[in-house]
């Protein structure tokens, strides 16, 4: 279970290191690139951490989704990226799968 906490707290981190880089533009930008750096390494921290527990493909899978649905809703929430409906469904999906592959990996 911690694993899977860990796993969802780096996932989110994604999310965080991924907008600060965009934010960064090039890494002329002190405070978005330190974010980014800080993130970067906590979120592959994590990874590598629950990967100890929960397969390498899983851990990825839900990993990366995590990161790309929330890095999507950010950028549509509040970075100017056009909302529509056809982003969130797809967004719910994206994180549908990510449950998904948690609940299959518990079996």
């Amino acid at each position: 279970m911690v694993a899977w906490i860990v796993l969802i707290a780096s996932g989110i981190l994604e999310a965080v290191w991924a907008t600060a880089l965009g934010k960064a533009e090039g890494f002329t930008k002190l405070w978005p690139t330190v974010i980014f750096g800080v993130a970067l390494l906590a979120s592959m921290g994590g990874l590598a951490f629950a990967m100890r527990d929960i397969s390498t493909g899983t851990a990825y899978a839900v990993w990366v989704g995590i990161g790309a649905a929330l890095t999507v809703a950010y950028a549509m929430a509040f970075g100017g990226d056009g909302f529509s409906l056809v982003k969130v469904l797809l967004i719910l999906g994206l994180v549908g799968c990510v449950v998904g592959l948690k609940l299959v990996d518990s079996h």
